[in-house]
């Protein structure tokens, strides 16, 4: 998602998302990635291209 929909969301700058909650986001884009390519199914070491 897009982390400006997020801080508006959460009734926080987008200053604050990153300072508070990186640390939280960080390293999720492999679960993020996962979640995807069952939604979609494909394999998970399928490359995505655009």
């Amino acid at each position: 998602m897009d982390p400006v929909e997020v801080a508006r969301r959460a009734g926080h700058s987008i200053a604050v998302l990153w300072k508070f909650y990186a640390k939280i986001l960080r390293g999720q884009e492999h679960r993020a990635n996962r979640l995807i390519n069952d939604a979609l199914g494909t394999p998970e070491d399928a490359s995505i291209t655009a």
